[in-house]
């Protein structure tokens, strides 16, 4: 089998970075995506401003992870905060090719951790095809450290203001 290489993206990737992220924003499908916030949070990893973009591909990204420097809202202490960890739904083919992805780059993030003495926050933020994803991250990480819920209202015509 080919090896696989995640290389970090550099700005002149800005297009196909962009292209992945709209696919995996409409992939995970919780909530439309603002492309114009999406290149807030892309542009400067890929410029190295704290934070960092490694992709498989190069004219077209097969997969990515987003990765930024930044900081729970508690705290002071930086910390690298995976944003975004995505293969195309045609790259995940059954069996190890999709696997072996989906492992570089969360290793990719590991080395990225480990470079840069900072702990690393990942997870899984979808409700599609989880049990499979929490598998790999388990391997990958050890146990979780918690689990999101995603509650949707009821809707409500008054709805949009806290009142006393």
């Amino acid at each position: 089998m080919p090896e696989l290489t995640v290389r970090t993206a550099t700005p002149e990737d800005h297009r196909a970075v962009m292209e992945c992220a709209m696919a995996a924003c409409a992939d995970n499908g919780l909530v439309e995506p603002n492309p114009i916030k999406l290149l807030q949070e892309i542009w400067p990893a890929l410029n190295l401003d704290r934070g960092i973009v490694g992709v498989i591909g190069d004219d077209f990204i097969e997969a990515g992870i987003l990765l930024r420097i930044d900081r729970l809202f508690y705290s002071d202490r930086d910390m690298l905060l995976e944003r975004c960890l995505f293969v195309r739904p045609e790259f995940r083919k059954s069996g190890e090719t999709k696997i072996r992805r989906a492992r570089s780059l969360c290793e990719f993030a590991k080395q990225a951790a480990d470079r840069l003495s900072l702990p690393l926050v990942i997870g899984i933020l979808t409700k599609e095809r989880v049990e499979g994803k929490i598998r790999l991250y388990e391997k990958e990480f050890g146990e979780p450290a918690g689990a999101y819920w995603i509650y949707e209202p009821v809707k409500n015509e008054g709805a949009g203001a806290l009142t006393k």
